[in-house]
């Protein structure tokens, strides 16, 4: 039974769930019909390896209309506004001690938003490098078809062993848990972004209530889209002209990447814990099982439904350009990804809650370490 339940659930998923797993490539480099002015805001908090070449990609951009760069540096102890340079068009902001009731990254950027005054505004991360024609590109998918919010899910850095075999899954899990064309489709409830790039019209922040509607959110982007969704359409993609330079070189540092907010997600629910790990193990552990150890009738649905789990995680692969042989360790980087998932919610039920950049955050607010 829990063979043919895992198949079926794989048909559902392979041939009626959006395409998540085609990894369509983003759209070609392209010039907007118009070129509004871009304000380029970064909130950036001990960012010193990567702010550098992250301001001076942002600063090279050859868009025809005029952008500034906002750096909000978010109370660094390691000098990144320092580090960031110097420029006509860079402007930067001493960050304010956080609220309680904010989300550090929100707050600064709230703060960019309140010294920006053009009508688009690009929230970029700290760690994101972008190719020159990046910004033209976001500003031309804004216009057509139009929509209020354009994000790219930008090239995740591949290089150490953890990252080559985790890295591609991350994406992977997020495509099925936010299927791209799903988040397209203005008639679907599916919303989703991707916080490294993430370009919106001022008309549309302001519709939402401004930045502050969503202040005390942990996953961010995902809040932002499900706002603005509710106004009008949006749009999620891959990027081919931006990659993040920061790096999760040891397993340990994907794990805390994964824990930090992977509880946030279930949205601090046991229950949906439970759900989500018994769903994880009915798609992914379930076929792997009936094919090292089943017979007959179970070795055949867990042969085809391990077969489409496979396929399905070959396209990321192959994005990330790693040998599609990784597709068939699906189920042990599953368990990595459960356990980090049971990680999360420990830490949280154990009262210590999610830590980042020296701040320890606690379920709907985010409050600073004392």
């Amino acid at each position: 039974m829990l063979a043919l339940i895992s198949l079926l659930i794989w048909l559902y998923l392979f041939f009626g769930h959006g395409d998540f797993w085609r990894s369509a490539q983003g759209p070609a480099p392209s010039a907007p019909p118009e070129s509004p002015d871009v304000d380029i805001i970064i909130p950036a908090r001990d960012e010193i390896e990567t702010i550098r070449p992250v301001i001076a990609s942002l600063l090279a951009q050859d868009y025809a209309g005029k952008f500034r760069v906002i750096l909000i540096d978010d109370n660094s102890t390691d000098g990144t506004g320092a580090a960031a340079g110097t420029a006509p068009n860079l402007i930067l902001i001493s960050g304010q001690s956080k609220p309680p009731d904010w989300s550090g990254k929100l707050w600064a950027l709230s703060q960019g938003i309140e010294t920006s005054s053009a009508p688009l505004l690009l929230f970029a991360d700290a760690d994101v490098a972008h190719a020159p024609q990046h910004l033209s590109s976001l500003v031309a998918r804004l216009s057509h078809p139009r929509v209020e919010m354009a994000s790219e899910m930008v090239r995740l850095n591949c290089s150490s062993p953890a990252e080559c075999a985790l890295v591609p899954a991350f994406v992977y899990f997020f495509q099925m848990l936010y299927p791209f064309a799903k988040v397209n489709d203005p008639h679907s409830p599916v919303a989703a972004a991707a916080g490294g790039t993430i370009l919106i019209r001022r008309s549309a922040l302001d519709k939402i209530g401004g930045i502050n509607a969503i202040k005390s959110a942990l996953i961010d982007d995902v809040a932002l889209a499900k706002a603005v969704k509710a106004i009008g359409p949006i749009y999620l993609g891959h990027s081919a002209l931006a990659s993040s330079i920061r790096r999760y070189p040891a397993w340990s540092d994907i794990w805390r990447m994964i824990s930090r907010t992977a509880f946030t997600q279930l949205r601090y629910s046991g229950a949906l814990l439970v759900l989500t790990i018994i769903g994880l193990t009915l798609v992914f552990l379930v076929p792997a099982w009936e094919v090292l150890f089943g017979h007959g009738w179970r070795f055949a649905l867990g042969l085809i439904a391990f077969a489409l789990a496979v396929i399905s995680f070959m396209p990321t692969l192959a994005r990330y350009r790693q040998n599609r042989l990784l597709s068939l360790g699906l189920p042990l980087i599953t368990l990595f990804y459960m356990a980090a998932t049971i990680g999360s919610a420990l830490t949280h039920w154990f009262g210590r809650g999610a830590t980042w950049k020296s701040r320890a955050y606690r379920p709907a607010i985010a409050h600073d370490d004392e």
